[in-house]
């Protein structure tokens, strides 16, 4: 049986972006080995439409099991949500086969943190592009990040 504060802290824990990007970043390496893994035998690019196929699909259901996938008709929505996600959607795409076809050709462990210096790119888009506002100490971790990249890429 949980406490009141347990409940509390779980609840918090839900609420935060940190903890969903720690997620993420967990996913993301697990992505990378199984991806690396998956390759064998198979053409990078299929291999990137059969993954991506899985994707859709657990979208798919999950929003189907959570409900959110109801009543929104295409047309309701924004416009300019729309024509950004398409475009997101056509990057992430290219990300994917560019991604799988360097799987294919390196070790997961130098193409993985190469492929992450996208932090560093979209950092610096997020102050160009939407004015984001980043510390002495972020703009440190970010170079931090990008030296990291150029010493995981050196051979």
């Amino acid at each position: 049986m949980s406490s009141g504060a347990d409940e509390v802290v779980g609840a918090g824990l839900l609420a935060s972006w940190q903890f969903w990007a720690v997620l993420a970043a967990a996913s993301a390496a697990l992505t990378s080995l199984l991806a690396k893994l998956g390759l064998a035998g198979l053409e990078p690019n299929l291999a990137t439409f059969l993954r991506t196929l899985v994707v859709v699909i657990a979208l798919a259901v999950g929003l189907l099991a959570t409900g959110q996938l109801q009543g929104q008709a295409l047309g309701s929505l924004p416009r300019g949500s729309l024509v950004a996600l398409g475009l997101s959607g056509l990057a992430t795409a290219v990300s994917w086969l560019c991604y799988f076809r360097a799987l294919e050709l390196g070790p997961v462990s130098r193409v993985a943190p190469i492929d992450k210096l996208s932090v560093v790119l979209v950092a610096l888009l997020g102050v160009l592009v939407l004015g984001e506002q980043l510390s002495g100490r972020s703009w440190l971790g970010i170079a931090l990040i990008a030296l990291g990249g150029v010493l995981v890429a050196l051979p």
